[in-house]
């Protein structure tokens, strides 16, 4: 083992660290972004050309800055958002900092996959619904919410798996984390059993995501 694996013996001790750090950004980010992500989403069906709450202006500008938000690679949307993250945060370097980015740059692609989770909702059920005498927001919260958890459940989890690579760039702000890990010994120092090790941790918690993502869709498909 050591003969094989002697800089990740070496250092050993910085792993945990790494680890925690890399899942309470996850863990944060993605509930924050979760929350966002839909309630753009949700906005984005009511307001859109045939929604129950139309309004052509709110959604050409919320799609616009979807769009905008969601073409930016993450690596250019650190240092461009820069400034927000000081005002939010107080700093721009840190694990604390590295949350609004993840945020501004996951909310955007979870918005996207819930709109599409819910316009794959039969568009009869929400007609039953109106002729019900329901009102739009009792549309939202009983009909657009709850018909198609199982479809919101995979859009969450193929986000959640694009923010592990996301914090992982989150690194080169000295955000701690596994990234960071590979890019000071991996990268910098060519540690190459270091990288392999952060290789296989990842791909362990992608793994973990996606065996929840896919038992919560059993769970909830009838």
């Amino acid at each position: 083992m050591a003969a094989y694996f002697p800089n990740v013996i070496m250092y050993a001790d910085e792993f945990p660290q790494a680890i925690w750090d890399t899942i309470y950004m996850l863990v944060i980010s993605g509930i924050l972004s979760t929350i966002l992500g839909l309630l753009i989403g949700v906005i984005l069906v009511v307001t859109r050309r045939g929604g129950i709450m139309e309004n052509r202006v709110v959604f050409w500008i919320l799609d616009k800055i979807v769009n905008l938000f969601r073409s930016i690679p993450f690596i250019i949307l650190v240092p461009t958002v820069a400034v927000l993250t000081r005002w939010i945060a107080g700093s721009t370097i840190g694990r604390e900092a590295a949350l609004v980015p993840l945020v501004i740059g996951t909310a955007p692609f979870i918005a996207r996959q819930m709109e599409t989770a819910i316009l794959e909702i039969d568009p009869g059920i929400l007609e039953a619904s109106q002729a019900m005498g329901l009102s739009p927001w009792e549309i939202i919260g009983k009909v657009l919410l709850r018909e198609n958890i199982p479809g919101m459940i995979r859009g969450i989890t193929i986000s959640m798996i694009a923010l592990v690579g996301q914090i992982a760039i989150v690194g080169t702000i000295g955000a701690g984390g596994l990234g960071d890990m590979a890019i000071r010994y991996g990268l910098y120092r060519s540690m190459g059993d270091i990288t392999f090790v952060i290789i296989v941790l990842i791909l362990v918690i992608i793994s973990i995501i996606q065996l929840l993502g896919d038992f919560l869709v059993t769970k909830t498909t009838h």
